[in-house]
Order: C-alpha cells, then sequence, then structure tokens
C-alpha cells in the first residue's frame, strides 16, 4: 500500500513481463504478476506505474495485436479482482457502489478501484459495465450504497446531464464520475474523479 512510485528499473521488467505473458496469451501469468505487484507496491502504484503504461503501449489494430490487448486487460481484471477478496464477505452496508455508465463496456479502472478499497479494509459492491441508468437506480435502492461512482471511458457514455440528473434522484447518496470519458464539466452534486489516488481519498 505504498504511496511511493515504483522504481524506474522495477516498473521496465514488471512492464516486460506483463507484455511478454499477454504476448503468449497468457490470461493466468498475467493475473499472477498482477496479484504479485498488488501485494508488494499497493494497487495504485499499481495501476499507475505498470498497468496504465503497459495497456497504453499497445495498439490494438492488427487482428495479433487485438488478441493480446484482450489477454492482457482480462489478466489484469482477474489479477485484481482476486487480490484480497473474501467471497465469504458481502458487500458492506452504506458502503461504496461501482458501476460502468449505460453502454459502457469498458471498466478496467474500477476494477482496479475495487481492489484499492479492499486493500484498505473499505468493502464495496461493483455491478459491472455497461448498466442502464434505470438499473443502477434500481441497484443503489436495493444497496443503499452512501457513493455511487459511475465509470466512463468515452465521451459517447460520458453524458454529464444524465449523471447530473441521476445525482439529484439520490439527494442522500454521493455521486461520482469516474474515467476519462466525461470531457463535459460535471456540476454539483456529481463530483469528478480525476485518478485513482484521488479516488481512494474520497470513497
Amino acid at each position: 500500500m505504498s504511496g511511493v512510485p515504483i522504481p524506474a528499473e522495477v516498473v521496465q521488467v514488471a512492464g516486460k513481463r506483463l507484455t511478454a505473458a499477454a504476448e503468449e496469451l497468457d490470461g493466468n501469468r498475467v493475473a499472477a504478476l498482477v496479484v504479485e505487484l498488488a501485494e508488494e507496491w499497493g494497487v495504485v502504484r499499481l495501476w499507475d506505474d505498470v498497468c496504465v503504461p503497459v495497456l497504453a503501449a499497445l495498439s490494438g489494430r492488427t487482428a495479433v495485436g487485438i488478441a493480446v490487448e484482450h489477454a492482457l486487460s482480462e489478466g489484469v481484471r482477474v489479477g485484481l479482482d482476486v487480490f484480497r477478496r473474501d467471497p465469504g464477505v458481502g458487500p458492506a452496508a452504506d458502503g461504496v457502489l461501482l458501476a460502468g455508465a449505460e453502454q459502457e463496456e469498458h471498466g478496467l479502472g474500477l476494477h482496479a478501484l475495487a481492489a484499492a478499497l479492499r486493500e484498505r479494509g473499505r468493502g464495496c459492491l461493483l455491478v459491472g459495465p455497461a448498466l442502464p441508468w434505470t438499473a443502477l437506480a434500481s441497484a443503489v435502492g436495493r444497496a443503499r450504497p452512501h457513493a455511487v461512482a459511475v465509470w466512463s471511458q468515452s465521451p459517447v457514455t460520458g453524458r454529464s446531464y444524465r449523471i447530473g440528473r441521476f445525482a439529484r434522484e439520490f439527494p442522500a447518496v454521493r455521486v461520482y464520475g469516474a474515467g476519462p470519458g466525461w470531457v463535459e464539466p460535471l456540476a454539483p452534486p456529481v463530483t469528478r474523479l480525476d485518478s485513482l489516488s484521488a479516488a481512494i481519498e474520497v470513497l
């Protein structure tokens, strides 16, 4: 759970190991490396220093490149999901609910946020990507979280007016827009989460 940046030489070696595993389409090895690095350096440092740069370096423009990118993404997701997870523990009451915006198929950042919250002993409920706003409202009504973070990867799904309307429907719940898709300003009562470390501070 260290806030100290991972040394450059460690980042370089870790990036090469993750890339090599992904190129062999070995998602299990990717996941094992993610867990290993998270245990040693913490989820925030793993995500910011290793995962984000490695994911950004893959173009995914060819058939092979797309397969490698998917293997890497899936391996990272699995590694984050198993990190510090106790299947016998249910979602905490008055906790944090994490969801992808309607039609948003990407949500790897939410898995990183969930892992970082677990690392700090904070439970959360991750309901996955592409959740329709009506389904998200239903989930809030059932789970009764104190905070909701909605992930958007693309401006196509990052509709600021829609998350604002959702927030006004639940005035007792703090609503946050996470991910790079929220290109338009998010007006109160919605707050923008610009980074994983910022999300951990407020959640």
